[in-house]
């Protein structure tokens, strides 16, 4: 389980404009690394179009925002789009990002038991170092917390 003070795992996803990205590619700069379940969905929307919101402050800050979920380019396209959203939404459909941050957890709905994403966001300082960690996000309120911690 990755800890504050750890170095966060570099990773090479899938961006809405068919190119990849590395994380190591935003050295210099703080990064809000935020995990979500799936698009276009009510709290992941929420979410989303709240970051996009608050974009502005948060690049006055120096960072910048990555969401990440398991679905496809070709999702993520659509919803950025739907809610004009101006910052990248990376595809992990291997999962293998999801896990290695431990945000691919069992999870349970309705007395149903199945493996999904666990709304996390990561701070990751200009050095590439886990610098806050907010596990089982409550969208609301959220971003605001973000920028407190920055």
């Amino acid at each position: 389980m990755i800890k504050v003070g750890d170095r966060a795992p570099d990773f090479k996803l899938d961006t809405l404009a068919g190119k990849s990205l590395r994380l190591s590619e935003f050295k210099g700069k703080k990064v809000v690394l935020y995990f979500y379940p799936k698009d276009d969905t009510p709290g992941c929307t929420k979410e989303a179009c709240s970051f996009q919101e608050n974009l502005g402050q948060l690049k006055k800050k120096g960072t910048v925002v990555l969401g990440v979920s398991a679905d496809s380019v070709d999702s993520h396209a659509k919803f950025a789009a739907k809610y004009n959203l101006d910052f990248p939404l990376l595809s992990d459909e291997t999962k293998e990002v999801c896990k290695s941050y431990g945000v691919w957890k069992e999870k349970s709905l309705y007395g149903r038991k199945f493996m999904g994403i666990e709304r996390t966001t990561f701070i990751i300082d200009e050095k590439g170092v886990v610098q806050n960690i907010f596990p089982k996000v409550k969208v609301d309120g959220h971003t605001m917390e973000i920028l407190t911690a920055l």
